[in-house]
Protein backbone atom coordinates (compact mmCIF):
# COMPACT_ATOMS: atom_id res chain seq x y z
CA UNK A 1 0.00 0.00 0.00
CA UNK A 2 1.47 3.77 -1.00
CA UNK A 3 2.02 5.53 2.46
CA UNK A 4 -1.10 8.42 2.29
CA UNK A 5 1.31 10.39 4.26
CA UNK A 6 4.28 11.06 1.10
CA UNK A 7 0.93 11.63 -1.64
CA UNK A 8 -0.07 14.84 -3.23
CA UNK A 9 -3.20 15.61 -1.43
CA UNK A 10 -5.86 18.32 -3.27
CA UNK A 11 -6.16 21.13 -1.05
CA UNK A 12 -9.54 20.92 1.21
CA UNK A 13 -11.55 22.45 3.38
CA UNK A 14 -13.41 21.27 6.21
CA UNK A 15 -16.58 22.33 7.76
CA UNK A 16 -18.99 21.37 10.84
CA UNK A 17 -21.60 23.66 12.04
CA UNK A 18 -22.35 21.69 14.84
CA UNK A 19 -22.88 23.15 18.61
CA UNK A 20 -22.82 20.40 21.02
CA UNK A 21 -20.07 17.61 21.32
CA UNK A 22 -20.75 14.21 20.36
CA UNK A 23 -19.15 10.96 18.08
CA UNK A 24 -19.30 13.25 14.98
CA UNK A 25 -17.38 15.88 16.78
CA UNK A 26 -14.63 13.71 18.22
CA UNK A 27 -14.33 12.04 14.59
CA UNK A 28 -13.70 15.50 13.01
CA UNK A 29 -10.99 16.31 15.62
CA UNK A 30 -9.66 13.26 14.56
CA UNK A 31 -9.43 12.93 11.26
CA UNK A 32 -8.34 16.80 11.03
CA UNK A 33 -5.60 15.91 13.26
CA UNK A 34 -4.33 12.97 10.85
CA UNK A 35 -4.40 15.28 7.74
CA UNK A 36 -2.29 17.83 9.92
CA UNK A 37 -0.28 15.03 11.17
CA UNK A 38 0.20 14.38 7.18
CA UNK A 39 0.95 17.90 6.58
CA UNK A 40 -2.06 17.59 4.49
CA UNK A 41 -3.46 20.70 2.46
CA UNK A 42 -6.39 21.65 4.86
CA UNK A 43 -8.05 24.29 6.57
CA UNK A 44 -10.94 23.77 9.13
CA UNK A 45 -14.42 25.72 9.63
CA UNK A 46 -16.04 25.09 12.74
CA UNK A 47 -18.99 27.21 14.80
CA UNK A 48 -17.75 30.20 16.72
CA UNK A 49 -18.53 29.96 20.62
CA UNK A 50 -19.25 25.94 19.97
CA UNK A 51 -18.06 23.07 22.37
CA UNK A 52 -15.76 21.84 19.61
CA UNK A 53 -13.86 25.66 19.88
CA UNK A 54 -13.47 24.44 23.51
CA UNK A 55 -12.33 21.34 22.91
CA UNK A 56 -10.67 21.38 19.99
CA UNK A 57 -7.02 20.74 21.68
CA UNK A 58 -6.47 18.41 18.56
CA UNK A 59 -7.27 20.72 15.69
CA UNK A 60 -5.46 23.70 18.09
CA UNK A 61 -2.18 21.30 17.95
CA UNK A 62 -3.23 19.71 14.43
CA UNK A 63 -1.30 23.35 13.33
CA UNK A 64 -4.36 23.60 10.32
CA UNK A 65 -5.53 27.19 9.51
CA UNK A 66 -8.97 27.47 11.86
CA UNK A 67 -12.04 29.54 11.11
CA UNK A 68 -15.15 30.22 13.43
CA UNK A 69 -17.87 30.76 11.35
CA UNK A 70 -21.26 32.01 12.56
CA UNK A 71 -23.40 28.67 11.48
CA UNK A 72 -26.25 30.21 13.50
CA UNK A 73 -29.32 28.68 11.33
CA UNK A 74 -29.49 26.51 8.03
CA UNK A 75 -31.46 29.95 6.66
CA UNK A 76 -29.29 32.50 8.34
CA UNK A 77 -28.41 34.59 5.26
CA UNK A 78 -25.20 36.21 6.48
CA UNK A 79 -23.79 32.44 8.40
CA UNK A 80 -24.02 31.07 4.37
CA UNK A 81 -22.20 34.29 3.24
CA UNK A 82 -19.55 33.71 6.08
CA UNK A 83 -19.08 29.96 4.24
CA UNK A 84 -19.36 31.31 0.75
CA UNK A 85 -16.59 33.71 1.70
CA UNK A 86 -14.22 31.30 3.64
CA UNK A 87 -14.61 29.11 0.51
CA UNK A 88 -13.75 32.20 -1.71
CA UNK A 89 -10.25 33.08 0.43
CA UNK A 90 -9.18 29.43 0.33
CA UNK A 91 -10.26 28.12 -2.75
CA UNK A 92 -9.96 24.83 -1.97
CA UNK A 93 -10.52 21.94 -4.57
CA UNK A 94 -12.55 19.87 -1.73
CA UNK A 95 -15.20 21.00 0.30
CA UNK A 96 -16.13 18.51 3.33
CA UNK A 97 -18.98 18.84 4.66
CA UNK A 98 -20.10 17.10 8.52
CA UNK A 99 -23.63 16.95 9.72
CA UNK A 100 -26.62 18.94 7.88
CA UNK A 101 -26.04 22.72 9.28
CA UNK A 102 -22.68 23.23 7.51
CA UNK A 103 -23.56 21.16 4.63
CA UNK A 104 -27.17 23.49 3.81
CA UNK A 105 -25.01 26.46 4.27
CA UNK A 106 -22.52 25.30 1.49
CA UNK A 107 -23.91 26.05 -1.81
CA UNK A 108 -21.61 25.35 -5.18
CA UNK A 109 -21.96 27.96 -6.79
CA UNK A 110 -23.31 26.74 -10.58
CA UNK A 111 -21.72 27.25 -13.81
CA UNK A 112 -18.21 28.42 -12.12
CA UNK A 113 -15.26 27.23 -13.98
CA UNK A 114 -13.27 26.77 -10.72
CA UNK A 115 -15.65 25.88 -8.29
CA UNK A 116 -14.32 22.96 -5.28
CA UNK A 117 -15.83 19.42 -5.33
CA UNK A 118 -18.82 19.27 -2.23
CA UNK A 119 -18.93 16.08 -0.45
CA UNK A 120 -20.73 15.35 2.22
CA UNK A 121 -19.93 13.08 5.40
CA UNK A 122 -22.47 11.44 6.79
CA UNK A 123 -22.48 9.42 10.34
CA UNK A 124 -26.24 8.54 10.11
CA UNK A 125 -29.87 7.96 8.71
CA UNK A 126 -30.63 11.86 8.35
CA UNK A 127 -32.76 13.06 6.35
CA UNK A 128 -31.20 13.46 3.11
CA UNK A 129 -33.15 17.01 1.98
CA UNK A 130 -30.28 18.99 3.06
CA UNK A 131 -27.65 16.93 1.74
CA UNK A 132 -28.94 16.09 -1.82
CA UNK A 133 -26.96 19.16 -3.37
CA UNK A 134 -23.49 17.95 -2.83
CA UNK A 135 -21.67 16.35 -5.24
CA UNK A 136 -20.34 13.17 -3.86
CA UNK A 137 -21.49 11.52 -0.32
CA UNK A 138 -19.37 9.87 2.18
CA UNK A 139 -21.14 7.15 4.76
CA UNK A 140 -19.27 5.40 7.28
CA UNK A 141 -20.99 2.23 7.20
CA UNK A 142 -21.96 -0.21 4.40
CA UNK A 143 -25.15 -0.51 5.36
CA UNK A 144 -25.63 3.74 5.17
CA UNK A 145 -24.48 3.84 1.87
CA UNK A 146 -27.13 1.24 0.77
CA UNK A 147 -29.54 3.28 2.33
CA UNK A 148 -28.57 6.55 0.38
CA UNK A 149 -28.66 5.05 -2.84
CA UNK A 150 -32.30 3.24 -2.16
CA UNK A 151 -33.21 6.78 -0.91
CA UNK A 152 -31.89 7.87 -4.64
CA UNK A 153 -28.78 9.32 -4.33
CA UNK A 154 -26.61 8.21 -7.22
CA UNK A 155 -24.30 4.88 -6.62
CA UNK A 156 -21.51 6.17 -8.53
CA UNK A 157 -21.25 9.10 -6.17
CA UNK A 158 -21.67 7.32 -2.73
CA UNK A 159 -18.72 5.86 -1.50
CA UNK A 160 -18.20 4.10 2.01
CA UNK A 161 -15.01 4.51 4.28
CA UNK A 162 -14.98 3.49 7.67
CA UNK A 163 -13.74 5.69 10.56
CA UNK A 164 -10.35 5.09 12.14
CA UNK A 165 -9.18 5.07 15.57
CA UNK A 166 -5.15 4.57 16.42
CA UNK A 167 -4.25 1.80 18.89
CA UNK A 168 -3.46 3.62 22.37
CA UNK A 169 -0.36 2.48 24.70
CA UNK A 170 -0.68 1.32 27.84
CA UNK A 171 -0.69 3.00 30.76
CA UNK A 172 1.59 2.07 33.50
CA UNK A 173 0.07 0.17 36.28
CA UNK A 174 1.53 2.97 38.54
CA UNK A 175 -0.55 5.39 36.70
CA UNK A 176 -3.51 3.38 36.44
CA UNK A 177 -3.44 3.23 40.45
CA UNK A 178 -3.15 6.82 40.75
CA UNK A 179 -6.24 7.57 38.51
CA UNK A 180 -7.91 5.42 40.62
CA UNK A 181 -6.92 6.78 43.80
CA UNK A 182 -7.80 9.75 42.17
CA UNK A 183 -11.92 8.74 41.49
CA UNK A 184 -11.81 7.25 44.72
CA UNK A 185 -12.39 3.60 43.03
CA UNK A 186 -10.72 0.95 45.03
CA UNK A 187 -8.35 -1.70 43.69
CA UNK A 188 -10.55 -4.51 43.86
CA UNK A 189 -13.40 -3.01 42.42
CA UNK A 190 -14.69 -3.91 38.66
CA UNK A 191 -14.76 -0.59 36.35
CA UNK A 192 -16.97 -0.66 33.61
CA UNK A 193 -16.80 2.25 31.36
CA UNK A 194 -19.52 4.06 29.43
CA UNK A 195 -19.29 6.82 26.76
CA UNK A 196 -21.80 8.81 24.47
CA UNK A 197 -23.83 11.65 24.32
CA UNK A 198 -26.98 11.54 27.09
CA UNK A 199 -29.57 10.94 24.64
CA UNK A 200 -32.22 8.55 23.75
CA UNK A 201 -30.08 6.61 20.98
CA UNK A 202 -27.44 5.79 22.91
CA UNK A 203 -29.59 3.71 25.51
CA UNK A 204 -28.32 4.95 28.92
CA UNK A 205 -31.83 4.25 30.25
CA UNK A 206 -31.29 0.40 29.93
CA UNK A 207 -27.88 0.51 30.90
CA UNK A 208 -29.07 1.96 34.46
CA UNK A 209 -31.94 -0.17 34.34
CA UNK A 210 -29.38 -3.09 33.53
CA UNK A 211 -26.83 -2.05 36.20
CA UNK A 212 -30.00 -2.10 38.62
CA UNK A 213 -30.42 -5.86 38.20
CA UNK A 214 -27.27 -6.92 38.84
CA UNK A 215 -25.49 -8.44 42.20
CA UNK A 216 -23.95 -5.48 44.48
CA UNK A 217 -20.52 -8.07 43.56
CA UNK A 218 -19.53 -10.38 41.00
CA UNK A 219 -16.86 -12.97 41.99
CA UNK A 220 -16.92 -11.41 45.41
CA UNK A 221 -15.63 -7.70 43.62
CA UNK A 222 -18.31 -4.92 43.83
CA UNK A 223 -18.49 -2.65 40.52
CA UNK A 224 -18.17 0.95 39.59
CA UNK A 225 -19.50 2.57 36.98
CA UNK A 226 -17.43 5.58 34.79
CA UNK A 227 -19.56 7.62 32.63
CA UNK A 228 -18.16 10.09 29.97
CA UNK A 229 -20.35 12.65 28.10
CA UNK A 230 -22.99 15.32 28.75
CA UNK A 231 -26.28 15.65 27.41
CA UNK A 232 -30.01 16.57 28.01
CA UNK A 233 -31.18 13.42 29.56
CA UNK A 234 -28.29 14.21 32.12
CA UNK A 235 -30.69 15.33 34.96
CA UNK A 236 -33.63 11.91 33.84
CA UNK A 237 -30.75 9.79 34.06
CA UNK A 238 -29.36 10.98 37.25
CA UNK A 239 -32.58 10.49 38.57
CA UNK A 240 -33.41 6.89 37.60
CA UNK A 241 -29.86 6.05 39.44
CA UNK A 242 -31.27 7.57 42.56
CA UNK A 243 -34.42 5.43 41.90
CA UNK A 244 -32.71 2.31 41.30
CA UNK A 245 -30.12 2.75 44.17
CA UNK A 246 -27.52 2.55 42.44
CA UNK A 247 -26.21 6.30 42.18
CA UNK A 248 -23.35 5.77 44.79
CA UNK A 249 -21.81 3.26 42.37
CA UNK A 250 -21.66 5.58 39.21
CA UNK A 251 -19.23 8.87 38.73
CA UNK A 252 -20.79 10.96 36.10
CA UNK A 253 -17.51 12.12 34.21
CA UNK A 254 -18.32 14.60 31.62
CA UNK A 255 -17.17 15.43 28.03
CA UNK A 256 -14.09 14.42 27.55
CA UNK A 257 -12.43 14.63 24.40
CA UNK A 258 -10.03 12.55 24.61
CA UNK A 259 -11.45 9.50 26.72
CA UNK A 260 -8.65 7.03 26.28
CA UNK A 261 -7.18 7.07 30.24
CA UNK A 262 -10.58 6.18 31.34
CA UNK A 263 -11.14 3.67 29.03
CA UNK A 264 -7.68 2.03 30.24
CA UNK A 265 -9.39 2.09 33.69
CA UNK A 266 -12.23 -0.23 32.28
CA UNK A 267 -12.11 -4.01 33.42
CA UNK A 268 -15.48 -4.15 30.74
CA UNK A 269 -16.89 -0.82 28.00
CA UNK A 270 -20.56 -1.32 27.37
CA UNK A 271 -22.13 0.00 24.60
CA UNK A 272 -26.05 0.14 24.81
CA UNK A 273 -26.97 2.48 21.98
CA UNK A 274 -30.35 1.42 20.47
CA UNK A 275 -31.08 -0.16 16.84
CA UNK A 276 -30.13 3.44 14.74
CA UNK A 277 -27.11 3.78 16.12
CA UNK A 278 -24.89 4.17 12.87
CA UNK A 279 -21.39 2.87 13.45
CA UNK A 280 -20.52 3.43 17.45
CA UNK A 281 -17.21 5.00 17.49
CA UNK A 282 -16.97 3.63 20.91
CA UNK A 283 -16.37 0.17 19.56
CA UNK A 284 -13.22 1.16 17.71
CA UNK A 285 -12.17 3.02 21.00
CA UNK A 286 -12.49 0.01 23.09
CA UNK A 287 -10.74 -2.17 20.85
CA UNK A 288 -7.91 0.36 20.53
CA UNK A 289 -7.46 0.90 24.13
CA UNK A 290 -7.60 -3.30 23.88
CA UNK A 291 -10.52 -3.45 26.21
CA UNK A 292 -13.31 -6.07 26.07
CA UNK A 293 -16.22 -4.43 24.94
CA UNK A 294 -20.15 -5.27 25.63
CA UNK A 295 -22.43 -3.85 23.14
CA UNK A 296 -26.11 -4.20 21.69
CA UNK A 297 -26.73 -5.50 18.76
CA UNK A 298 -27.60 -1.94 17.00
CA UNK A 299 -27.05 -1.71 12.95
CA UNK A 300 -22.94 -0.33 13.21
CA UNK A 301 -22.28 -2.89 15.77
CA UNK A 302 -23.76 -5.75 13.62
CA UNK A 303 -22.12 -4.99 10.45
CA UNK A 304 -18.41 -4.49 12.02
CA UNK A 305 -18.62 -6.58 15.47
CA UNK A 306 -18.50 -10.73 15.56
CA UNK A 307 -20.06 -11.89 18.46
CA UNK A 308 -18.33 -14.37 20.67
CA UNK A 309 -15.00 -13.08 18.99
CA UNK A 310 -14.42 -9.72 19.47
CA UNK A 311 -17.28 -8.37 21.42
CA UNK A 312 -19.90 -9.95 23.71
CA UNK A 313 -24.01 -9.04 21.33
CA UNK A 314 -27.00 -8.71 23.47
CA UNK A 315 -30.44 -7.57 21.65
CA UNK A 316 -31.36 -3.25 21.91
CA UNK A 317 -33.26 -2.37 24.35
CA UNK A 318 -33.07 -5.39 26.55
CA UNK A 319 -31.96 -4.79 30.19
CA UNK A 320 -31.99 -7.96 31.37
CA UNK A 321 -30.03 -9.27 28.54
CA UNK A 322 -27.41 -6.22 28.46
CA UNK A 323 -26.83 -7.14 32.69
CA UNK A 324 -26.48 -10.80 31.45
CA UNK A 325 -23.80 -10.39 29.26
CA UNK A 326 -22.02 -7.86 31.62
CA UNK A 327 -22.18 -10.60 33.92
CA UNK A 328 -20.65 -13.25 31.86
CA UNK A 329 -17.96 -11.47 29.87
CA UNK A 330 -16.14 -10.29 33.62
CA UNK A 331 -17.20 -13.74 35.05
CA UNK A 332 -14.86 -15.58 32.26
CA UNK A 333 -11.48 -13.65 32.35
CA UNK A 334 -10.06 -15.99 29.35
CA UNK A 335 -13.66 -14.77 27.13
CA UNK A 336 -12.55 -11.16 28.38
CA UNK A 337 -8.84 -11.32 27.29
CA UNK A 338 -9.56 -13.17 24.07
CA UNK A 339 -11.85 -9.96 23.30
CA UNK A 340 -9.53 -7.36 23.95
CA UNK A 341 -6.77 -9.32 22.17
CA UNK A 342 -9.23 -9.74 18.90
CA UNK A 343 -10.64 -6.67 18.92
CA UNK A 344 -6.70 -4.38 19.24
CA UNK A 345 -6.38 -6.83 15.97
CA UNK A 346 -9.09 -5.58 14.21
CA UNK A 347 -7.99 -2.06 14.72
CA UNK A 348 -4.94 -2.59 13.22
CA UNK A 349 -6.46 -4.56 10.56
CA UNK A 350 -9.52 -2.55 9.44
CA UNK A 351 -9.96 0.49 11.31
CA UNK A 352 -6.01 1.94 11.13
CA UNK A 353 -5.13 5.55 11.08
CA UNK A 354 -3.20 4.63 7.38
CA UNK A 355 -5.70 2.47 5.75
CA UNK A 356 -8.85 4.92 6.00
CA UNK A 357 -6.56 8.05 5.14
CA UNK A 358 -5.38 5.66 2.09
CA UNK A 359 -8.97 5.29 0.84
CA UNK A 360 -9.46 9.25 1.50
CA UNK A 361 -6.84 10.35 -0.18
CA UNK A 362 -7.24 7.89 -3.39
CA UNK A 363 -11.47 9.55 -2.79
CA UNK A 364 -9.98 12.39 -2.80
CA UNK A 365 -7.86 12.58 -5.76
CA UNK A 366 -10.27 10.99 -7.78
CA UNK A 367 -12.82 13.75 -7.58
CA UNK A 368 -10.60 16.57 -7.63
CA UNK A 369 -9.18 14.93 -11.07
CA UNK A 370 -12.41 14.12 -12.54
CA UNK A 371 -15.59 16.38 -10.77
Amino acid sequence: MNDWRHQSWPSSLQLIGSKGLGGAERWFQRFCAALAEGHVPATVGIRRGSGLERASSEISDADLPCHRLPFRTVWDPLSRAAVTRLVGRVQPQIVQTYLGRATRLTQRPRFARSSPVHIARLGGYYGLGPYRHADAWIGNTRQLCDWMVAQGLPGARVHQIYNFVDPVPELTPSDCARRRDALGLRSDEWVLVALGRFVPVKGHAYLLDALAHLPVELNGRRWRLLLLGEGPLEVVLRRQAEASGIADRILWLGWWSDPDAYVQLADLVVFPSLEPETLGNVILEAWANARPLVTTACRGAREITRHGEDAWRVPCADSVALAQGIEQVLNDPELANAFAQRGRERVERDFSRDAIMQQYWALYTDLANHG
